[in-house]
Order: structure tokens, then C-alpha cells, then sequence
């Protein structure tokens, strides 16, 4: 059975994302062959955006799991429930997605438990197979079905870092925030504002990204902008909004924050 055809322009009703290169071909065409995705990024540049746009596009079911420390591979299987009526067997959505060939996508993957890469390795090669030790079943993942995984490699450590051997399995693309051109017209429709508020909101971003002295752990992410832009539509001060949505998220320590503060006096003075 050959994978259903790509279409040739997104569906109307695809969550907006703004192409920044061939993503888009390369994702279409790793799914057309079946080969998993990575997408590596800082936090807020618009990864899982993209995966959502591209489920759309692509017309596929999409599982997305926030991965955590205690992820662990029956999460993603499935497990055995007990109630009033005896025991059942519900699906994790891993499971979900190999049946139904949608796609699974696992945000921050380095966060699970090491014995995710258990069920996901024999995904992640020509085999395409998810054994359900559970139930005995070995599924053969249909034409549709997609892995895609995703982390930041700014807060990879030697503890929780992606192993080669996991890596070597995917199709890899580096996501970043984008040029200023685009990055406001991504905040524009995004917060719903106009281009002048929009292009004085990246301005301000861009700023704070090139901080250096401050030891930040995050710089301000599109998403941050966003933020942002709504609060200053609906009524808030910029101050105030700059204040809640880019400030205060980026450090815990006062003296940061008002240098932060600084910053946005400058462009929203």
C-alpha cells in the first residue's frame, strides 16, 4: 500500500505557520518514504506549530505528548485498566497513532525514561513495528503513520542527552527564530496587531536577545512576543505587558528583570 498522495497547498483550515526554507518539502517527503523526523530548536521557535501545520496539511490524525521524567514506555504503549466491568486494555498514544497511521510527535524527547527508546527504535528503522508486550501484538505500521521527536539542544546535558544511536535513525532539521522579516509577520497574525506594533515588538525582541551579560538560560522567544502583543491589544500598557510576558518569564532575579525592564524602556519609552 503506497502513501496517499501530498497535496499540492495547505488546507484553509491549517494552523498558520510561516515557511523559513524547505521544511515543509523535507517533512512531506520524509513522511512519503517513511522515515521519522527531529526537530531540533530553542523553546517557543515554533516546532510543534510546524508539526501541527503539517498534520493539517498532510490531512493525518496527530498525538502530541509533552514528554516529562516519568514518561515512561507503557505511557506511550498502553496499559491494562481495571474498573467495575473487569480489565481493559487502552492504547497509549503511540499505539493510537501506529493504528490509525497518524502521526506521534514527542515533544522534548530527551526528557522521557531510557526505556521509551525500547518500543521506538523498531519504529525508528525499515522494520516500522511497535511490539505490544502486554497483548503479544506486533503492529505494522500502516503508510500514513509518522515518529517525530523533538528537543532543545541548549538544555542537553550528559545526562539526558539524545543517544547516537537514537539519532542516527532520523531525518534531522534545525529550527530557529526567525529573521525579523518574517518574525513579524508571524507576531502580526498571530497576536492580531498591526505591522507597526508588530515590527516595535520584534525590535524589542531582538534586543533582548542579544544580551549577553545577564546569563539568561532562555533568550525571548517568538512565543514570548506573542504574548506580548496580545496583552498590548487588548489594554494593557506596554510596560506592563513587557513587564508580564518577556521579563518576568526570562529570570527570577530582580536585578535582572530590571535591566530586562531597561531594555523595553528604550523601545516603548
Amino acid at each position: 500500500m503506497n502513501a496517499p498522495e501530498i497535496p499540492t497547498a495547505d488546507r484553509p483550515d491549517a494552523p498558520f505557520y510561516q515557511p523559513l526554507g524547505n521544511e515543509q518539502a523535507l517533512f512531506e517527503q520524509a513522511w512519503r518514504h517513511g522515515m521519522p523526523v527531529l526537530i531540533k530548536g530553542p523553546t517557543g521557535c515554533g516546532k510543534t506549530r510546524f508539526v501541527q501545520h503539517m498534520a493539517h496539511r498532510l490531512n493525518l490524525p496527530l498525538y502530541t505528548v509533552a514528554c516529562h521524567d516519568d514518561l515512561s514506555a507503557a505511557d506511550l504503549v498502553g496499559r491494562h485498566l481495571i474498573g467495575a466491568q473487569g480489565t481493559w486494555w487502552q492504547d497509549g498514544p503511540l499505539t493510537r497513532a501506529v493504528r490509525e497511521g497518524g502521526i506521534c510527535y514527542l515533544d522534548e524527547v530527551v526528557e522521557a525514561r531510557q526505556d521509551t527508546a525500547v518500543v521506538l527504535h523498531p519504529l525508528a528503522d525499515d522494520r516500522r513495528e511497535l511490539f505490544i508486550e502486554r497483548t503479544g501484538e506486533a503492529l505494522q505500521a500502516p503508510p500514513g503513520f509518522m515518529l517525530v521527536v523533538s528537543y532543545n539542544p541548549g538544555y542537553q546535558n550528559l545526562l539526558k542527552g539524545m543517544k547516537p544511536s537514537t539519532r542516527q535513525r532520523f531525518v534531522a532539521m534545525r529550527f530557529d527564530y526567525p529573521p525579523a522579516a518574517e518574525e513579524e509577520r508571524i507576531v502580526a497574525n498571530e497576536a492580531q496587531v498591526d505591522a507597526a506594533l508588530a515590527a516595535q515588538v520584534v525590535r524589542l525582541g531582538q534586543a533582548l536577545r542579544r544580551l549577553e551579560q545577564h546569563d539568561l538560560e532562555e533568550v525571548a522567544s517568538t512565543r514570548l512576543l506573542i504574548f506580548t502583543a496580545r496583552m498590548i491589544r487588548s489594554g494593557m500598557t506596554p510596560r506592563q505587558a513587557c513587564l508580564a510576558c518577556l521579563a518576568e518569564p526570562l529570570s527570577d532575579d530582580p536585578q535582572t528583570v530590571a535591566a530586562l525592564m531597561d531594555v523595553v524602556d528604550v523601545h516603548f519609552g
